[in-house]
């Protein structure tokens, strides 16, 4: 609607050039920036989200509360202070820490979630697992994604589930930039869970997917009989990048007993969802998926070509979904 105002106004003017005439501002300038000026920079929307949620967060430095402070940044009683990004992320990492994904990685996962929806049916159960929890739960409702990377499988959640408010956090900034440019309503964070910026019991839901856990800082930030969800690969996840990659059995097998044991040792194991299913991916998002896989790190450059060059092919995605109550 603005837009199309703003066009018909510089029509007008363009037609009607009487300020080069009379040298003055005509009336309808102003209208023109009043109209201009109702437009907020992504700055300013996530510090208006910020200042909402300002509770949930505390200063990675002193454990202090944190306040946004004239809609540029937040701050704690004791000055520390973290910039609010043009993008709208803030970075509240304490110290440089090296990341292995970078902004090719991210590119890749981002087109494999949202293009190719190789994901959609473990979102699909993820949201009915916190629509569920939402029925017993009080407003606001706030999810965190734990190592969110690009945030486009927290997007997808929240696309499911209505008005919750969604919290990413990452430890690598070039997955949080991308995050915040391409999607503009969930809060982005550069964070180490290691020295979350969560407060005490001040989330409903963590989600930990496919991303190192730290069960100290989750039973933490969590409500009372909020919920953990985490999703990790059983023996047939991605079976086919496997056999392409490797030729020795054991990197070509995965056994998650000892992640799902340390989860029970953690928390309440109240659900654990299997799912398995295949899809076609053509050769672009088969390209995507090697691109974005961590397997592709200790592979050789030949096996990835020589399966990326199949052109289509039949992935499995085999998961178990946990989910665990804090107690």
């Amino acid at each position: 609607m603005h837009s199309t105002f703003r066009a018909f106004l510089i029509h007008i003017i363009g037609r009607y050039p009487f300020t080069l005439i009379t040298g003055k501002l005509p009336m309808i300038f102003f209208i023109l920036k009043g109209v201009s000026s109702m437009t907020k920079s992504q700055k300013v929307i996530s510090a208006e989200m910020l200042s909402e949620y300002a509770e949930a967060f505390r200063c990675p430095y002193c454990e202090g509360s944190l306040k946004v402070v004239a809609l540029k940044s937040l701050e704690c009683p004791n000055n520390h202070s973290f910039d609010i990004a043009k993008q709208g992320y803030v970075n509240l990492m304490t110290r440089p820490l090296n990341s292995n994904y970078g902004k090719e990685l991210f590119q890749a996962r981002q087109e494999i979630v949202m293009g190719s929806c190789l994901y959609a049916p473990l979102h699909d159960r993820i949201s009915k697992v916190i629509e569920c929890r939402r029925e017993i739960s009080s407003h606001p409702f706030v999810i965190l994604d734990a190592g969110c990377g690009e945030g486009s499988h927290l997007q997808s959640i929240l696309d499911m589930n209505g008005n919750a408010a969604g919290v990413g956090l990452d430890i690598s900034k070039e997955g949080i930039v991308m995050a915040a440019k391409k999607y503009k309503n969930p809060i982005w964070l550069v964070g180490d869970l290691a020295k979350s910026p969560l407060g005490d019991q001040s989330v409903h839901v963590i989600l930990n997917l496919f991303s190192p856990s730290n069960y100290k800082e989750f039973k933490r930030s969590l409500k009372s009989n909020g919920l953990v969800i985490k999703v990790v690969p059983r023996s047939n996840y991605l079976k086919e990048l496997r056999e392409a990659f490797f030729v020795d059995a054991d990197k070509r097998s995965f056994n998650n007993e000892d992640t799902v044991s340390l989860f029970k040792k953690h928390f309440h194991l109240s659900d654990v969802t299997s799912l398995c299913y295949t899809k076609y991916l053509n050769k672009d998002e088969l390209g995507n998926l090697v691109q974005m896989s961590p397997l592709s790190w200790t592979s050789e450059q030949k096996h990835r070509d020589a399966l990326i060059r199949q052109g289509d092919a039949e992935i499995t995605i085999d998961i178990d979904i946990l989910v665990g109550l804090n107690k």
